[in-house]
């Protein structure tokens, strides 16, 4: 196994390591001190409610605009179901209908010739 031995010259993270305060000729001199950034502006009441107005309208308009899609489609999608199923039905009937008829039309056609033959015999 290897173990690991570190570089001397290379610092570690517990090591506190002076930055240079000299200015050298020709070189500007780099801003070493770390402060917490400024805090923000405070901002009035009447701005964060204005600000709540519009993220409110724009979140709203945003809904509604997928809820008016999401609206039609399924309305088409149920329209589309309804009418097929009305279109089935008005099948059926008319196929029984036209069943009907052409059945009572074949039978009196039938009833005729035969009355027709028996006169013609006679």
């Amino acid at each position: 196994m290897s173990t690991f031995k570190p570089d001397i010259g290379i610092p570690v993270l517990t090591e506190v390591i002076e930055a240079p305060l000299q200015m050298q000729p020709g070189h500007a001199q780099i801003d070493t001190s770390f402060s917490s950034p400024a805090p923000a502006p405070a901002v009035a009441d009447m701005d964060w409610e204005r600000l709540e107005r519009e993220l409110h309208e724009r979140v709203l308009q945003q809904v509604l605009k997928r809820i008016d899609s999401m609206l039609e489609q399924r309305v088409r999608d149920s329209l589309a179901d309804v009418l097929q199923t009305a279109v089935d039905h008005l099948a059926d009937e008319l196929r029984r209908g036209l069943q009907s008829t052409v059945k009572e039309v074949i039978t009196k056609a039938v009833a005729e010739e035969l009355n027709a033959a028996q006169v013609s015999k006679r």
